[in-house]
């Protein structure tokens, strides 16, 4: 959606515009009681709390575009009206120094005619096994003769979901693996190699045990030489879980980008039996995609990012089965009047 520019020539706005052209007035066409809705959601990675902190000058150039991106869609909404829009990106979008780009774009709804809503939903409450909390907005547009109404109703749960569903429960199933062995006939489920050292700090911690046991741990003073410096130099204790193991009686952290990696959170197998990060697979479970959904991609890496930067299927679907129903519930509002 970028605009082609000097510095990014790649950039694929005519080419969206040119097949929305074409394939929006032949969907009316064919189907011209159903509703057209735009899902949007732009790279969240520029208003996270992690970027923000540790913004480079490489970062920053990328991160000018991204936070663009969601204005840009703006011209889309004007030029094809869809009857509805919704709206996902990370929680701290809402009161980051880049809120603005968020108000921007609800405020800009509303003066376009359409009755919308905000919140923070956390995917846990939807009968997902993974706490990761999400800025959610929708939009309904408005008759062009109805009264002002006030803001539209973002369910904060699914009622109907099991609550908290659990890590074991969710991928307990699947096959026991070690560290860098793939099964074949599940897809995807396959999981990085590890050096020795990080199968030493792995079968040293226990699910849910901070990373500040391996300072004393069977194998000696395995704690990470940044966190030993951080603690000498200003007696505080760097990211704790780092080099851990998930917990399997509750919810999973945030499934991110980086999800297979057991350097880059508490991404370590809750089985002491198996010595190794989650799998792909694993992640994509406790993302709530299906296990038939396979991934292609040229790397684990590029797997993984799929994975950590998608929707959790079962809350966009219930997001936009929410959003269909009081979509149906004016449109026969307006028929019967």
């Amino acid at each position: 959606m970028f605009p082609r520019s000097p510095d990014y020539p790649q950039g694929q706005r005519g080419q969206v515009w040119k097949e929305l052209n074409e394939l929006i007035p032949r969907s009316r066409q064919i189907a011209p009681d159903a509703p057209l809705l735009f899902a949007i959601c732009a790279p969240c990675q520029s208003f996270t709390s992690y970027i923000q902190r540790n913004m480079t000058d490489g970062r920053s150039e990328c991160r000018k575009r991204d936070l663009d991106l969601l204005s840009h869609t703006l011209g889309f909404i004007r030029k094809f009206k869809p009857d509805l829009v919704i709206s996902e990106n990370v929680a701290s979008i809402r009161r980051s120094q880049h809120r603005g780009v968020w108000d921007k774009f609800r405020d800009e709804l509303s003066r376009l005619g359409y009755i919308v809503g905000d919140d923070v939903v956390c995917a846990s409450k939807f009968g997902i096994p993974q706490y990761r909390k999400r800025s959610v907005l929708m939009g309904i547009k408005k008759a062009s003769d109805a009264k002002p109404s006030s803001s539209l109703p973002i369910p904060l749960c699914d009622p109907d979901a099991p609550s908290q569903l659990a890590v074991r429960e969710a991928i307990g199933y699947l096959p026991r693996l070690k560290a860098g062995e793939s099964y074949d006939k599940i897809p995807n489920h396959i999981c990085r190699h590890l050096a020795e050292i990080s199968s030493q700090r792995l079968k040293s911690v226990k699910p849910g045990e901070p990373n500040f046991v391996l300072s004393n741990s069977p194998f000696g003073d395995l704690s990470l030489a940044c966190h030993r410096r951080l603690l000498d130099k200003e007696g505080k204790r760097g990211f704790r879980d780092v080099y851990t193991r998930i917990r399997p009686d509750r919810p999973s952290p945030t499934i991110t980008t980086r999800f297979h990696s057991v350097s880059n959170g508490r991404f370590g197998h809750y089985d002491m039996g198996q010595v190794r990060g989650l799998s792909l697979r694993e992640g994509a479970v406790l993302q709530s995609f299906r296990d038939d959904y396979e991934f292609y991609g040229k790397s684990k890496e590029s797997i993984a990012r799929m994975i950590g930067n998608a929707v959790p299927p079962k809350l966009s679907a219930y997001m936009a089965r929410h959003l269909l129903t009081l979509w149906r519930e004016a449109w026969i509002a307006k028929k019967s009047a």
